[in-house]
């Protein structure tokens, strides 16, 4: 079989690596790589000739690494003392590597981590610079820390601005800058943090934001999951607007927008913060095609008698003609359609905890 997918599998007890061709029928699994570390965060950069692997692992002993691979996980190569260190005076380490993603420019990758910072990469992730006006922005103090912990769990580079990064965090909310990383806003007009006594539900900064995402082709454009409520966003992130209605439940992690149609949107809704599983037991993906207007089940092929969650970094999509949709379970099983959702298949069961999968045309 000639490998033209790559699916990353990050789990708390390490990596698998699923590879498959344009069918993506069968699979082909090694694993785990980074054995008994946590990987809360993986990276598919296709960016180069050759794609590129990255895993953020965290180790009970060693702390939290960046890896690296050219050869779809082979072997792997460290980066310098784990490339994401705070620097000396800030008081403060890094406990795990919550994301890794590829910015628009060569070399560019940008990572979160909890506690709560972003970093900047212009060397293919081999060294990290602290974003240090996010880090001692004057709303940082008040910031809470989510069930999982305090993280900035989305970072979004704007695929044509450099200049221009959408940011959230567990709890904080949706922040961004505008030119460079020199400053940062808050950007939560129209989320409801439901936690907060009435009268008070919509404040400036403090929303328990899930995930973010967008497509690139529409980068004003952005939809969000709430620690209660589906949000979009037509003006970049300055207004939200509720597109829950028609879904089973507003609460839930993951979000994901279609590789090639803008209006196209996945959640996979559960049925609260005290009872994190599918509505009925059912694991379902819901999606809309028309920018949240409108939402369907889908469900071919994914099981009843589902009482787990799926993690907000839990979902991700493949740029195929005929999109690949995975969905990554706190059971240690994953699905994969590759009719962009309408049917589903197993690709693997019994792994760890999921944290994350990621997926890539390669």
């Amino acid at each position: 079989m000639t490998a033209s997918t790559v699916l990353m599998i990050g789990t708390r007890k390490g990596l698998w690596i699923a590879t498959s061709d344009d069918a993506r029928e069968d699979w082909e699994l090694t694993g785990p790589h980074h054995d008994m570390e946590e990987v809360y965060s993986c990276l598919v950069d296709t960016r180069g000739p050759t794609p590129r692997l990255y895993a953020g692992a965290s180790s009970s002993w060693l702390g939290p690494q960046v890896r690296r691979s050219d050869d779809l996980g082979a072997t792997w190569s460290e980066t310098p003392n784990g490339a994401i260190r705070f620097p000396e005076g800030t008081d403060a380490s890094v406990e795990r590597i919550w994301q890794l993603v590829a910015g628009p420019e060569a070399g560019v990758l940008y990572a979160g981590t909890e506690p709560g910072a972003v970093w900047r990469s212009t060397d293919d992730g081999a060294h990290f610079e602290l974003e240090r006006a996010l880090w001692e922005h004057p709303e940082r103090p008040e910031w809470g820390a989510g069930f999982g912990g305090q993280a900035f769990h989305t970072v979004l580079p704007h695929p044509t601005d450099p200049r221009s990064v959408t940011a959230a965090i567990s709890t904080g909310g949706v922040y961004q800058t505008d030119d460079g990383g020199a400053s940062w806003t808050a950007r939560n007009q129209g989320i409801r943090a439901e936690f907060l006594p009435e009268g008070q539900q919509y404040p400036p900064f403090g929303q328990c934001v899930h995930k973010v995402a967008r497509h690139p082709a529409r980068p004003e454009r952005l939809f969000l999951q709430n620690h209660g409520g589906v949000y979009r966003s037509d003006d970049h992130a300055a207004s939200w607007v509720s597109i829950a209605d028609g879904l089973p439940a507003d609460f839930g992690f993951p979000v994901v927008v279609h590789p090639h149609d803008p209006d196209t949107v996945y959640v996979f809704p559960l049925n609260a913060g005290f009872g994190r599983y599918p509505t009925d037991g059912k694991a379902r993906v819901w999606r809309s095609r028309d920018a949240g207007e409108s939402w369907e089940e889908l469900g071919k092929g994914l099981p009843d008698g589902f009482f787990v969650g799926v993690m907000r970094d839990g979902m991700s999509v493949d740029d195929h003609d005929s999109a690949g949709v995975y969905v990554g379970a706190r059971n240690g099983a994953v699905w994969g359609s590759a009719d962009s959702g309408e049917s589903w298949r197993p690709i693997v069961a019994n792994l760890p905890d999921v944290l994350v999968v990621r997926a890539a045309r390669v």
